[in-house]
């Protein structure tokens, strides 16, 4: 009789708390519906005591709530409210974008200034050590130049590591958009774009244009600091202890050609030992400049076609091409940025080259004012079609300094030109603008 009583005992409480659990979860779904039906016709007000029951006792429902949460925090500006849909989420979906989760919840912080900037320094650090491509695009930026302000006296090392990680995470998104955008231009000429695409297009546009502007600031702070003086004594020093690690050889070989540190023997060691250590296809290319340096252009030959051989991503082969061209001049160097738009039709940097070639022969390709303005103009137009295909290369800069130079309506009347007559700019570019 006790055993039955006992079964019966233990069978009504299984039934009741799971009878609790069961009620308990269906409360928890009918506030999620009445929290996101609010948050998402944007009555924040009224979400807001639906959005604090599921923090309490339906946390670990949906990733939804945090995202909408973060919207409701947000608009009604409260702190208190945010800092507990930040950390609450992160208890409950350490898995689900923490890098996102932690640059949104810094950007709120500065937005409504309430943090200092060491706490909103240690915020962005997480999302950093994370994953810095799953930052926003201004917090990339800020998390370096905090990084820059700290070390640049100290540890400038530092900086240079992390400038190259966080380059390398705004080329890989770049290039990501770059995809994108590709592929919906190209439904768009043929008008099969459909409503959401065209918003994905201009979305993508924007965040790749956001993009540029930071790698441009980037590259300006950069500058400042990585300068041969100071980068030879350092590469120098850490030689030995880091001649087998081929990432340290390719960011030390990799700045000290953009710095324009080749002539120094130290950039030639380098060279060659990351082509020894990878044996990579980008190893050979900066091997390929060492050897034309000493007037081998047969063994330079070669070893560009070893490295574009090797590689088989397009749109490496178009940055070797461009890089390439970079060497060359002229109609040569025009034909090898051509080439490499042939790997990368989207490779805005290719026409800014080509649009810098133009610009610097404009003294050498015109008798008279008329006619070297005009290069301006074919230089404009390459700098244009840059923006239009590659929204992030940073060709807003180019655009404008151009357009300052174009020929005045009063040139074009003087010279007895019609606004929008065709015109071939002659010399080695020979390519048909039209007068502005």
């Amino acid at each position: 009789m006790k055993k039955i009583t006992y079964l019966l005992t233990g069978l009504f409480l299984f039934v009741a708390v799971n009878g609790a659990k069961a009620q308990a979860s269906q409360e928890c779904h009918i506030k999620y519906n009445l929290f996101k039906g609010d948050a998402t016709t944007k009555k924040y007000a009224q979400a807001k005591p639906n959005l604090e029951y599921l923090l309490d006792n339906c946390a670990g429902l949906s990733i939804n709530i945090y995202k909408y949460g973060a919207k409701v925090a947000e608009n009604l500006k409260d702190p208190v409210l945010a800092k507990k849909v930040y950390e609450t989420r992160l208890a409950n979906f350490p898995d689900k974008d923490p890098a996102k989760a932690h640059s949104d919840y810094a950007e709120y912080l500065i937005e409504n200034k309430l943090a200092s900037d060491e706490e909103v320094f240690e915020i962005l650090k997480k999302a950093y050590d994370i994953s810095p491509k799953d930052m926003g695009v201004k917090n990339i930026f800020r998390y370096f130049e905090a990084i820059a302000e700290k070390y640049q006296d100290t540890d400038p090392q530092k900086v240079f590591d992390t400038y190259d990680d966080v380059m390398e995470s705004v080329d890989e998104k770049l290039e990501d958009y770059s995809k994108k955008i590709a592929k919906l231009q190209e439904k768009d000429s043929v008008g099969t774009i459909t409503s959401r695409e065209k918003k994905n297009l201009r979305a993508y546009t924007i965040n790749s244009s956001s993009l540029g502007q930071v790698e441009g600031g980037l590259d300006a702070k950069i500058s400042k600091i990585a300068t041969c003086e100071r980068l030879i004594p350092i590469y120098s020093r850490d030689f030995e202890s880091k001649k087998t690690d081929g990432v340290w050889l390719k960011r030390a070989v990799s700045r000290m050609y953009n710095k324009e540190c080749t002539a120094d023997p130290l950039f030639e060691k380098l060279a060659n030992e990351y082509a020894k250590v990878t044996q990579s296809a980008d190893a050979y290319n900066f091997l390929a400049g060492v050897l034309a340096k000493h007037g081998d252009k047969s063994g330079a030959a070669e070893m560009r076609k070893k490295a574009f051989d090797l590689e088989t991503d397009p749109f490496k082969k178009a940055k070797y091409k461009l890089r390439e061209a970079q060497s060359a001049s002229g109609s040569r160097a025009r034909a090898l940025a051509y080439e490499a738009l042939k790997y990368n039709p989207n490779m805005g940097k290719a026409y800014l080259f080509i649009a810098s070639l133009y610009q610097r022969s404009a003294n050498s390709c015109g008798s008279d004012e008329f006619e070297k303005r005009m290069v301006y103009v074919a230089a404009l137009n390459k700098a244009i079609k840059a923006n239009q295909v590659d929204p992030g290369c940073g060709a807003g800069r180019y655009i404008s300094s151009y357009k300052k130079n174009v020929p005045s309506k009063k040139l074009v009347f003087q010279k007895g030109m019609a606004s929008g007559a065709s015109y071939r700019v002659g010399c080695w570019i020979g390519e048909t603008v039209r007068v502005p």
